[in-house]
């Protein structure tokens, strides 16, 4: 753990040591600030120009989704992104399917939300529960890996049933609320992708309690991963507009009295507490830092503002905290003697555990020189 006066805070954002791949240039400008710079002239919103490819992808979806049910897919969480991300795409006059993956930690205000925009939109809501003893258990054995992203079995599980269902409609275009905006700053060492089943059923494999978990848990290997890559366009769509989290907020709560959770993911009960604890507490950094220094280079607020909101408790109160500690253990039946030996446990990563690591960073650096030559082309 990092003593303050051993510490470094980028003198542009306030990403600090917390990430131990960070440098910083003679300013005092971190790495981090300088590949958002990069992110945004090759991906970001660029007025006019930006304008008229999005006038372009909404013809060609329409185009395609003749004579079809759908123009496209989106999943939808309750969150502000997805949450405006299906406004928008309404008031364009997409015919757009909502998938809900329901994966056992939604809140009672993302339901809320889900259910109030699509009756509001008119748009069609498909919800997918996923099998929750299979999802327990991968959940689980997560919990006792080590590993700091235990939004793994989720975040693989919405995937794989968002392709699934993209695939059942003959869908091409996917649309999904990841953005430069409020996620252009996060680093790769606090976490791994959600896109490596091998990882995932080699953590099973250590963890797990009972065989047969996968036949009720939709997933893909990366083979599968990279067919649906091509088959199917999977679209950051508010990285074609000018997107603000406040103006998007202030729509949403006026449209259609849509009700904001407290924090980037929160409309998660698990995600919250491994977000706002587990990470803190066991490996020492905040996810929270790098989400509000993507709102400080994207200009959603000011570094002394974000600096503030660090120290600030509110968000969170250890009342709730340890409500939801008991309730998620609970639920994953795991005792509170358990949960002691998890904390205190030695910190894990990826690569502790069988991976597609290498396969995966290829065909990543190879789809980004792709994306580069498309641009300068």
């Amino acid at each position: 753990m990092l003593n303050n006066s051993d510490n470094r805070i980028c003198t542009r954002c306030i990403m600090d040591m917390s990430d131990p791949n960070i440098t910083f240039d003679e300013k005092g400008v971190c790495n981090h600030c300088h590949q958002y710079d990069r992110d945004v002239a090759l991906l970001g919103y660029k007025g006019k120009e930006t304008e008229l490819e999005l006038k372009k992808l909404i013809k060609e979806m329409k185009a395609f989704g003749k004579g079809r049910e759908y123009d496209c897919i989106l999943g939808i969480s309750g969150g502000v992104d997805s949450a405006y991300m299906a406004y928008l795409v309404k008031k364009w006059g997409l015919r757009v399917l909502a998938v809900h993956v329901d994966a056992g930690w939604n809140s009672e205000i993302a339901v809320e939300n889900i259910q109030k925009m699509c009756k509001a939109l008119g748009m069609d809501l498909h919800t997918i529960v996923i099998d929750w003893p299979s999802m327990r258990e991968i959940q689980r054995a997560y919990m006792f890996s080590g590993l700091p992203n235990l939004d793994v079995p989720q975040d693989h599980v919405f995937m794989a049933a968002m392709y699934a269902y993209a695939k059942k409609y003959k869908i091409k275009y996917m649309l999904n609320g990841s953005n430069l905006s409020t996620e252009g700053i996060l680093p790769n060492a606090w976490g791994y992708t959600a896109t490596d089943f091998r990882s995932i059923k080699s953590v099973y494999k250590k963890w797990g309690r009972r065989p047969g978990v996968f036949k009720k848990y939709p997933h893909f290997g990366i083979l599968k991963y990279f067919y649906y890559q091509m088959t199917v366009k999977r679209i950051k769509i508010l990285n074609y507009v000018p997107y603000s989290k406040k103006e998007a907020m202030k729509v949403l709560e006026r449209e259609f009295d849509w009700k904001y959770y407290g924090g980037k993911h929160f409309e998660s009960r698990f995600t919250k507490f491994f977000q706002a604890y587990y990470l803190p507490e066991k490996f020492h950094y905040d996810k929270k830092r790098a989400h509000l220094s993507s709102l400080i280079v994207g200009g959603e607020m000011t570094r002394e503002e974000a600096l503030k909101e660090m120290e600030d408790a509110s968000a969170y109160p250890r009342e709730e905290m340890l409500e939801d500690r008991d309730y998620i253990l609970k639920k994953l039946d795991i005792s509170l003697d358990q949960w002691e030996k998890i904390m205190k446990g030695p910190c894990k990563s990826e690569d502790d555990y069988a991976s597609s690591k290498r396969l995966i960073n290829l065909l990543v650096k190879g789809k980004r020189l792709l994306q580069i030559r498309r641009q300068k082309g």
